[in-house]
């Protein structure tokens, strides 16, 4: 087998507004929309997400009408501090700030406005 590209499906229900938060702040593309769909991804290669809108009937029928919860995407950078500020400034919801684990993470926890779960990493040393 040989894997081309990765994503991950997200269920919410408003699809535009977990797209243009991607976009908006994190640098995402979206590369393909259509109602209830969008598939967007990065220049530099990083996993790409889709957003599914609740209640598709292409969704298997048992999660259909489940929201994405219990998940966590995570975004590893070099610089947490500064954009930690740059999300402050731009009025992100920031549901964790920076803190630092005794594991080596220093990480900080976004929310876009579907309530998707963002965790920005930056591995230093314990």
């Amino acid at each position: 087998m040989k894997i081309t590209s990765s994503a991950v499906s997200l269920t919410v229900d408003d699809v535009p507004a977990s797209s243009k938060f991607l976009a908006s702040h994190f640098g995402f593309t979206e590369r393909m929309s259509a109602d209830g769909f969008a598939s967007l991804s990065r220049d530099d290669g990083a996993m790409d997400l889709i957003f599914l809108r609740r209640g598709l009937e292409v969704l298997p029928e048992k999660l259909r009408d489940r929201h994405a919860a219990g998940t966590i995407v995570a975004f590893v950078i070099d610089d947490l501090e500064a954009e930690h500020h740059r999300l402050r400034a731009e009025g992100v919801r920031i549901t964790l700030p920076p803190r630092d684990e005794p594991w080596g993470e220093r990480l900080l926890l976004v929310e876009d406005p579907n309530g998707i779960v963002y965790e920005l990493v930056e591995w230093v040393t314990p």
